[in-house]
């Protein structure tokens, strides 16, 4: 950051704060918010772009200017890695393969679900004059996380704006350069001015934004705890509310599965990203039968992960965003001995030769039992715990025995078997032996996990009211 100074704000600014490298911890910059009074400006200018012209765009319009923001997004994708690696410690090819591409996946998967999109749809066996309209909700309010923070931010600015919002986007302080990346890019693909706004700050600037009364609709990624705070705040004003909050998904491994396969996977879909996605697969529920087979292949695949600084190419792991990120896991980490579970691998403290970033080492703990705090609580980090079960209903209970519902991972050869445990596990999506989502399918999920959904169709739908009209023929 070369301790340049960001602002974005529409008048001066009162408050800042330091950023640091999270590779060596030293200071990378300061970075100034927007003033609090200034949010009322910037959403008035949201409320006037959506009530004077924006509400009458045209899908066909819309789509036309996010073909454009598409192009940007695929000629910039290397300026966009080089940043996020800078903002999160996300390795450099890590940042460009998943983090930019996932992003851009999204974009291409939204507008493919607009081919055949309208906004107004017949009701299907009923009478012809009948019909249901989508329309959009109008000024959304888009609060984004650190951990994704392209991705994330396009599963809501693309769904918002298809759908025909105005938008005000305030992305977590920590990965501000990001959006100001992504807010450039934006205007250069011709978006007319007020229609996408941007927001600098803390959750104080958070709160001011989503409690304004001009505000029509609030989308949230981030804690749960946050999230339910910010539906009570939506609830005393009636607004919509999309929350995508944490997780702690069950990955459940049975004897008929491919065994390494499974193994190879399931370490995979717990660390990448050192273990800062909200989906991840960090609580491995491993069949009795299996159980010492599966210990010993973790144990092999965990040591085989390599760590290193964010700027570095290749296929490792990278530090944690922040000091206070790195403390949480550290105090996850401890509890989990404290409280006797078999530590397999990694342990407290920083890895060798990475004393001086907020590296961690990558953690599994065995023998894991449902009353430990590692097995009920988001760690978010490179951290996974392995339980033992004996039954698949033993299986089923302990993978929906925590508050949250996010992501499910099933491993078996079992037709019947992975049909029934997709059915019964209390979660927003399930992956069945590796197969990931295709590009587009829904993603959310239920019970502390949040609601709504996000991504291609689902994204779009989220941001629009539906409205029954009798007796007008299209």
């Amino acid at each position: 950051m070369n301790n340049r100074i960001y602002t974005k704000t529409f008048s001066a600014p009162k408050r800042s704060m330091t950023l640091y490298h999270s590779g060596d911890a030293s200071p990378r910059g300061t970075l100034e918010f927007t003033h609090i009074e200034d949010v009322h400006n910037a959403v008035m200018k949201a409320r006037t772009s959506f009530d004077n012209f924006w509400c009458e765009s045209e899908l066909s319009q819309r789509v036309e200017y996010i073909k454009a923001l598409l192009e940007l997004l695929i000629i910039r994708q290397n300026d966009f890695a080089h940043i996020i690696s800078l903002e999160t410690g996300s390795p450099i090819d890590f940042s460009k393969k998943q983090q930019v591409q996932t992003a851009i996946n999204h974009v291409q998967a939204s507008l493919k679900v607009t081919e055949n999109l309208s906004l107004d749809l017949p009701v299907k066996d009923e009478n012809p004059q009948h019909r249901t309209r989508y329309e959009a909700m109008g000024v959304a309010a888009l609060i984004t996380p650190w951990n994704w923070p392209l991705n994330q931010v396009i599963l809501k600015v693309v769904g918002a704006f298809l759908a025909g919002c105005t938008i005000l986007l305030k992305p977590s302080e920590l990965t501000t350069e990001t959006a100001l990346l992504l807010e450039e890019t934006i205007l250069e693909s011709g978006v007319p001015d007020g229609v996408f706004n941007l927001i600098i700050g803390d959750g104080i600037i958070g709160q001011a934004l989503i409690s304004h009364p001009q505000v029509d609709v609030i989308s949230f990624t981030g804690s749960t705890e946050t999230g339910q705070k910010i539906s009570v705040q939506a609830a005393s004003q009636f607004k919509p509310c999309i929350l995508e909050l944490g997780g702690k998904s069950a990955n459940i491994i049975f004897a008929d599965c491919i065994i390494e396969k499974a193994v190879q996977q399931g370490v995979a879909h717990c660390f990448r990203n050192s273990g800062q996605s909200c989906n991840a697969a960090s609580r491995m529920l491993v069949e009795r039968s299996i159980y010492d087979e599966v210990l010993a292949l973790v144990q092999k695949e965990v040591q085989n992960i390599k760590i290193g600084m964010p700027e570095k190419k290749g296929n490792h792991l990278g530090p944690l965003i922040s000091k206070r990120q790195y403390e949480r896991v550290q105090k996850f980490i401890l509890s989990g001995i404290e409280d006797g579970a078999h530590l397999l691998a990694g342990g407290p403290g920083k890895p060798t030769s990475f004393e001086k970033g907020y590296f961690v080492k990558p953690t599994v703990f065995a023998d894991v039992t449902e009353d430990m705090a590692i097995f009920k609580e988001e760690i978010f980090g490179p951290v996974l715990t392995i339980t033992p079960f004996d039954e698949e209903a033993e299986a089923i209970r302990l993978a929906n025995a925590t508050p949250f519902g996010l992501s499910g991972y099933i491993q078996s050869s079992n037709h019947e078997r992975l049909n029934r445990l997709a059915a019964r596990l209390k979660v927003g999506m399930v992956q069945v032996n590796g197969q990931s989502r295709i590009e587009g399918a829904a993603f959310g999920g239920v019970k502390a996990s949040g609601m709504g959904r996000e991504a291609g169709l689902w994204g779009i739908r989220a941001f629009q009211h539906i409205k029954s009209i009798s007796g007008v023929t299209l």
